[in-house]
């Protein structure tokens, strides 16, 4: 008999997205529909769909051949892993394209499902909601840069206004321009006159969504040395993004330095996807760029959920399921958080709303290295924390994260902590920080990791000390190592501290 996985969660059945974009297709399964959920396998196969619909109206037959070759695997993929529901939808080329129904019928009979031709408002809207559902509180303009076109429209929270689609995918403007970049610089700069949303972005954010995006993004990356590899919320100051933008529009591709980072498939699309971006910050002037990683697929399945379950915060939902997956008590995660949450209100340090939902999502990561050695419990959760699958969370948030478990598991000096992960963190996140991780090492030494004995055991400020209440029993506990922790804290905090038994 086969041993269920006891690294998966019970979400539900496993559930699938088929995505024909114009130059990649794509297959997702998902671990279950929940408001945070994690993909379990991945593939796409570039397959250039819209390569020639500008121009000739048509599929190309061999782009048509690679698509329906690429289905028929997805589709035994999903029937290996006895996938129960796939959702299937399909963007510009097969809405553009006059043999775009009937490749789609030659689609759907192999998936064995009905594959949705998005419009471009629907796609639009359906990339509104991806970014709402991966991004903290977003207030600004999606762009959504496929090979067939590029979507905006303007959000606000989970405010989603009606959006437009434009002819400026990266294969479409190879094709419209016969792959002239001049050609492609007039056809942009005339596309976005008089477009009067655009100027409903100024000062604030851009998010921008696609894989050509996501590789010019990958390409900054490298060549400034960021300290961080995960593309999900990288966010590019406007001034910068389109000075970078303008470089690799106008250079030979080829020439630039890091660019094997790209893949090679996408790298003559790059120069279409940089002069769109440039034509974007000039015209909307926004003050940031932000990468979203989660565009229509996600915001399909984000639709799909109750309102309720819309409401959930994803980042909470996520560290929620790895505190079940990895922690020795689930549920002593969960009280740490009220245990935390009396401390910060008695202790005369200021935090925002954001610093509480980070703190909170902290409290459930904090024992999830507890299998490692010793010795490397703090680098391996911090490892695990910062490089994560974790939405609605930004880099220097990640870095709060993984600082506050690894000075909970390997003390609180800086000594061997990854530079590159400092560079990150601002002093106040690293007081922060170094704050929670001491108060977590009182909490695990003193409870040994399990629940039930922190709701009973308070530390608050009282009368202008740092006090562990331990009634009763709990007097037993008390001995060096949780005095001297407590004391750390105190330093840390500038207060004295005291143990009622």
């Amino acid at each position: 008999m086969e041993r269920s996985a006891k690294g998966r969660l019970d979400h539900g059945p496993a559930v699938a997205v088929i995505d024909i974009g114009s130059n990649s297709i794509r297959l997702v399964i998902y671990e279950g529909l929940t408001r945070a959920p994690t993909p379990i396998f991945n593939e796409k196969v570039l397959a250039g769909l819209g390569r020639e619909v500008q121009t000739t109206g048509l599929l190309a037959q061999d782009a048509i051949n690679s698509a329906l070759a690429a289905l028929r695997r997805f589709r035994g993929l999903c029937d290996t892993l006895k996938v129960k529901k796939i959702w299937a939808i399909a963007t510009a080329a097969c809405r553009d394209a006059r043999n775009g129904a009937a490749f789609i019928k030659q689609a759907e009979r192999i998936c064995r499902t009905t594959i949705s031709i998005l419009s471009g408002k629907r796609e639009a809207h359906l990339t509104a909601l991806g970014v709402v559902s991966g991004i903290y509180k977003p207030d600004g303009i999606v762009g959504d840069l496929g090979g067939g076109s590029l979507e905006l429209v303007n959000v606000h929270g989970s405010r989603v206004n009606a959006g437009i689609t434009l002819p400026l995918g990266g294969l479409a403007l190879q094709d419209i321009s016969h792959r002239s970049i001049k050609k492609a610089e007039k056809f942009v700069e005339d596309t976005f006159k008089n477009l009067d949303m655009l100027h409903s972005g100024e000062g604030r954010t851009f998010y921008a969504v696609g894989g050509t995006w996501r590789a010019l993004a990958r390409l900054h990356m490298w060549q400034t040395g960021y300290p961080f590899h995960v593309m999900h919320n990288y966010r590019i100051p406007a001034r910068e993004a389109l000075e970078f933008s303008r470089l690799v529009h106008r250079v030979d591709t080829d020439t630039l330095s890091k660019i094997e980072v790209v893949n090679a498939a996408r790298r003559p699309l790059l120069a279409y996807a940089a002069l769109v971006m440039e034509n974007l910050i000039r015209t909307i002037k926004p003050s940031d760029v932000v990468f979203s990683v989660m565009g229509v697929r996600e915001g399909l399945l984000y639709e799909l959920l109750k309102p309720s379950e819309r409401a959930l915060d994803p980042l909470i939902s996520a560290s929620a399921d790895l505190n079940v997956l990895r922690s020795r008590s689930p549920r002593h995660g969960e009280e740490l958080i009220a245990w935390t949450d009396a401390f910060m209100a008695s202790s005369g340090l200021d935090e925002t709303a954001d610093e509480r939902r980070l703190r909170h999502a902290a409290c459930l990561l904090a024992d999830i290295g507890w299998r490692a050695h010793p010795d490397y419990r703090g680098e391996q959760s911090m490892n695990i924390i910062a490089h994560g699958a974790f939405s609605a969370i930004d880099h220097p948030g990640r870095a709060y994260l993984a600082l506050s478990i690894y000075f909970r598991h390997a003390g609180l000096s800086e000594e061997d902590l990854s530079p590159r992960l400092r560079e990150l963190a601002t002093a106040r996140i690293l007081d922060r920080a170094r704050v929670l991780g001491a108060a977590m090492r009182v909490a695990y030494i003193l409870t040994a990791g399990q629940g039930g004995v922190l709701p009973k055991t308070p530390m608050q400020v009282k009368r202008g000390k740092l006090t562990l209440s331990l009634p009763g029993l709990y007097g037993q506990l008390v001995a060096e190592r949780l005095t001297s922790r407590l004391r750390q804290l105190g330093r840390l905090v500038g207060r004295e501290v005291e143990i009622e038994t």
